[in-house]
């Protein structure tokens, strides 16, 4: 058997390797089909053969060969096919023991020949199926045989629904997650294979997977392979899809348990004294005030609330998780929001149907899986309840930043929008255990929630507070204007001993000025003989443009024109010309003269306080004052003590 086919191997190499024209193609081709016939007649005869040997190394070459459809057509044509069914049927333990090759190889060569769709699956016996499960099923057995057994199974169930039931009474869930518990990967992978055929073939009832019980596939190993990562991937997808059913499923109010899951919320917040004996009126109004603390729009019928799909039934179950599941916490939140102002008050209600929604976006809920995609989160199999352990860590961190940034209603959005960053916080795939997930994503989402107040406080608490802090800093240049200030005169001959000074009238309304004494401390208004109405002003001009500038264009210094502002008036020739002694003086000056002809203050003095002032006035909003009053004006210093002698003598003690 071996020389033959030997020769027509090296029968079919020479000719595939000496085409030279279409006739040479045609007769290779009719070549190629009579070498493989008789390789087909001689492998068969060699699976029939009395020697182990000889049949061992025929199915190995038979498995090899069955990839050609050319072949396979042969072999099927002899009833091959049936001869490895035979084989498998009538297999027995001491075949495993003594020569697991066979099987092996016999099982491989099926599965090949099957893989060409000449033969129908729903054409196998139930006692090919049968046996082929109990491989599956055996607890000791050959791996390979497992391996190759485990996918033969999984395109029986890919196949058709009835081949699905059959493989599905033989095969129980527990074996296959057992087989997901070893380390050796192929075995994990194929196991995962099927698993995930029936997962997808079967309904609602036979998709319920514990991510627990396929933990051990990601940690067994250090890399997850491209194949397991994709049957991680749609088993994730399968078991988050079970949540779509509630998530499109709005609240019905005739629904006794859905109304007592929302009624349980109401109870677990509040101590309830007893309705009995209240009017059914009395009962109602103060249902409703309840569900207002509770966060719900519509109170008296919050119903309506939960009506919006997505989320729909699937907010009740996470509201409701969170309420059984860390109730201090829950009593926490509302209660705190009810001791807020309205404005003030974050509505956990609304903001738990807006993060349910969130959620569901980022774990991509009621999405069907990709026949490509890979990209599972670890995490997801460390915790059967994912997406509301997600819920009572987001919601709570919600409350946090909403208390933080002094937020009102007109911000929800903004703050919910924050957790669309938690998607990366939920991908990283060193996160080992739950424990540790909750540690992780508090720590991420904290540096986003961190950030996102940063960029928040200088988006809009800066163009809320600008306003009010400009107006600050005119007030603060305008009362500079009206104390006044002493400016030298500098004469052609560069002398400076000459001053005057100049302040603004209280009233804002006329610039008084005139010349001092070296010693003079500010003078009255009565004292400045000089004045110019603000009403005249034209301009204000700056450096070089001014006309004391020009006059001596080319001997004045950098630092004087630096220095050098001009007030004209009534018409251009006319003016009153400054040189500040400082650029404090100078910026005080053109910033107070900007505002007095309503224009913007341009300096970078102004620039440099506001920053300044915006930067301390944000501090103080992001601090955690919440109730706690602040006085409109300075406490009083306290009277200093009557002595200092209460200070500790070390000299003394250490003698």
């Amino acid at each position: 058997m071996c020389t033959k086919w030997s020769f027509c191997l090296q029968s079919l190499i020479a000719t595939v390797f000496n085409l030279r024209s279409v006739s040479k193609q045609i007769c290779s081709f009719g070549l190629y089909c009579v070498c493989q016939g008789r390789c087909a007649e001689d492998l068969y005869k060699g699976i029939q053969s009395s020697d182990s040997g000889v049949r061992c190394d025929s199915l190995k070459l038979l498995a090899d060969v069955s990839t050609d459809i050319t072949f396979a057509q042969e072999f099927i044509s002899r009833d091959g096919h049936s001869l490895l069914v035979k084989i498998v049927e009538d297999a027995h333990e001491s075949v495993f023991s003594l020569a697991p090759l066979i099987m092996t190889h016999t099982l491989s060569a099926f599965m090949e020949l099957m893989d060409h769709g000449i033969v129908s699956w729903e054409n196998l016996s139930s006692v090919f199926i049968k046996k082929i499960a109990s491989f599956v099923n055996a607890k000791v057995l050959d791996t390979s045989i497992q391996q190759v057994s485990l996918a033969i199974l999984e395109s029986m169930v890919l196949s058709s629904s009835s081949l699905f039931n059959e493989v599905k009474q033989e095969i129980t869930l527990e074996r296959l997650i057992s087989h997901l518990q070893v380390t050796n990967q192929q075995l994990q992978t194929k196991a995962m294979a099927l698993l995930m055929a029936m997962l997808l073939a079967g309904g609602e009832a036979d998709r319920q997977v514990r991510g627990g019980e396929v933990f051990n596939i990601i940690h067994s190993s250090s890399s997850v392979g491209d194949e397991m990562a994709h049957y991680l991937y749609v088993l994730q997808t399968v078991r988050l899809n079970h949540l779509e059913a509630r998530m499109r499923t709005p609240l019905d109010s005739y629904n006794q348990e859905q109304r007592d899951m929302l009624h349980g919320l109401r109870q677990a917040a509040f101590e309830m004294e007893s309705e009995s004996g209240l009017s059914n009126e009395r009962r109602r109004s103060l249902c409703a005030k309840e569900f207002k603390k509770l966060g719900f729009s519509n109170n008296s019928n919050p119903g309506l609330d939960l009506s919006r799909c997505p989320p729909g039934l699937l907010a009740l179950d996470t509201m409701a998780y969170f309420a059984s599941r860390y109730p201090d916490a829950y009593s926490r939140f509302v209660l705190e929001n009810s001791s807020r102002e309205d404005k003030h008050e974050c509505p956990f209600a609304r903001s738990s149907i807006q993060l349910t929604l969130i959620l569901c976006e980022i774990l991509r809920i009621g999405e069907p899986p990709s026949e490509t995609g890979s990209d599972y989160h670890p995490i997801f199999f460390a915790q059967d309840r994912l997406l509301e352990e997600l819920f009572c860590i987001c919601i709570q961190l919600l409350n946090k930043t909403w208390k933080e940034m002094r937020a009102t209603q007109e911000d929800f959005d903004k703050v919910a929008h924050l957790f669309k960053a938690i998607q990366g916080s939920v991908s990283k795939a060193p996160i080992t255990n739950f424990t540790e997930y909750v540690t992780v994503t508090v720590a991420l989402i904290s540096l986003h929630h961190m950030h996102f107040l940063a960029v928040f406080a200088s988006r809009e608490l800066k163009e809320r507070l600008k306003p009010e802090l400009l107006e600050l800093i005119r007030q603060q240049r305008l009362n500079r204007l009206c104390h006044g200030t002493l400016f030298r005169k500098i004469s052609s001959r560069r002398r400076q001993d000459k001053l005057w000074y100049c302040r603004l009238s209280p009233n804002h309304k006329v610039l008084h000025y005139g010349d001092v004494e070296e010693q003079t401390e500010t003078p009255s208004i009565e004292a400045l003989q000089e004045k110019i109405p603000v009403a005249d002003i034209k301009n204000v001009v700056t450096g070089k443009d001014c006309p004391h500038m020009k006059e001596n264009k080319g001997k004045q210094t950098k630092e004087v024109l630096d220095l050098a502002f001009s007030i004209t008036y009534d018409v251009e020739e006319y003016s009153l010309n400054f040189i500040a002694s400082s650029r404090t003086d100078f910026c005080l000056w053109t910033d107070g003269l900007s505002v007095l002809l309503g224009k913007e203050m341009s300096s970078e003095s102004m620039h440099s306080e506001l920053e300044i002032l915006l930067s301390m006035e944000i501090k103080l909003r992001l601090l955690d004052l919440e109730n706690v009053p602040i006085p409109d004006t300075a406490p009083p210093i306290p009277k200093p003590p009557s002595n200092f002698n209460f200070c500790y003598d070390f000299s003394q003690a250490e003698q």
